[in-house]
């Protein structure tokens, strides 16, 4: 069954997904994402997402995501550790590379995303990491008129859209500086650095899409016992177009195999999280229900995320950089 309100809903969505803030429950398994420097900072992996918002209803939002992350010193150098014993030391130095596809598609909006990190780390001590990076992105948006359907079809600030392929694209420049340590991490990062002037190609159909954008992001990792830690992990976006949003999740992790958590987004939205590892096979769901003053549709948002890791967690604790899940 078509649902009839996402038609209606249409041009609220062309300004509000427009200003690109994108959520995935999972935030700290997309770091790369909401900051360029945190690329590599969990190791080498590959990373699949699934996002379905309001499940059972057709043409609801579907966000898919995949990224590919590398550290080359990690990859470079397979005598670093050998059966979990550090025989050499951590590179005062690191690089690494990221890219990442990102698509949603929402009705007849549809987004897709192309980006390319670079991010570097330079020991500042036994204990600290100074990361830094950038990424550059193109992205583009499609509205298929065919799709369109408007309770005025003469309102001239939205009938030259209809029964016409509509798209946009631009390319933006993103730059992150993050301080971490054995299980900690701080970062800052600015998004769409010089709103839209980089380059802009096809047709100016929505607007506010260029807004900066500056991201905050944390996490900690507490030891409770040998195979028992709790993991707290926050995100902070802020942009003139959208204002703020915060949102946090705590995770209990047993062993680097299991874990379970849960988390708030700032009058938006509860989640509920579990996911387990299966040698270098890592994988998450995330249910996510909405509060009710958000709760326009009352349907919940389903996640998925899968992941390759190149280098075992176990292997890479005794690292500066512990992970932190």
């Amino acid at each position: 069954m078509r649902l009839t309100i996402l038609l209606l809903l249409t041009l609220f969505t062309l300004t509000a997904t427009a200003q690109n803030r994108k959520y995935t429950g999972n935030f700290s398994q997309l770091k790369l994402y909401y900051n360029p420097s945190l690329t590599g900072f969990d190791g080498s992996r590959l990373t699949a997402l699934y996002r379905n918002q309001w499940t059972g209803f057709e043409d609801a939002p579907k966000t898919i995501a995949a990224a590919a992350e590398f550290n080359l010193a990690e990859l470079n150098s397979g005598r670093t550790y050998q059966d979990g014993n550090p025989v050499a030391a951590v590179p005062s130095v690191q690089h690494n590379l990221g890219l990442l596809l990102f698509r949603e598609s929402f009705g007849p909006f549809s987004e897709t995303q192309v980006r390319a990190n670079y991010s570097s780390g330079i020991t500042l001590s036994e204990q600290l990491m100074l990361r830094w990076g950038g990424g550059l992105t193109y992205t583009t948006l499609a509205l298929d008129g065919n799709k369109l359907t408007l309770d005025n079809t003469n309102d001239p600030r939205y009938s030259q859209m209809l029964n016409a392929n509509n798209r946009t694209g631009w390319a933006e420049l993103d730059l992150g500086l993050t301080l971490s340590g054995r299980g900690f991490y701080a970062g800052y990062a600015m998004q769409h650095v010089t709103e839209g002037k980089m380059l802009n190609t096809g047709d100016e159909f929505i607007s506010d899409i260029y807004a900066r954008r500056h991201v905050g992001m944390a996490g900690v990792r507490a030891e409770v016992s040998s195979t028992i830690a709790l993991v707290l992990n926050g995100l902070y976006q802020y942009d003139a177009s959208s204002g703020s949003t915060i949102e946090g999740q705590l995770k209990g992790v047993y062993q680097e195999m299991l874990w379970a958590g849960a988390g708030y987004r700032n009058k938006l939205a509860f989640t509920a999280t579990a996911g387990f590892r299966v040698n270098k096979f890592q994988v998450s769901y995330l249910y996510e229900t909405p509060v009710a003053e958000a709760a326009t549709i009352d349907q919940p948002t389903n996640e998925i995320m899968v992941a390759y890791l190149f280098r075992l967690p176990e292997n890479r604790s005794r690292n500066r950089q512990a992970a932190v899940l």
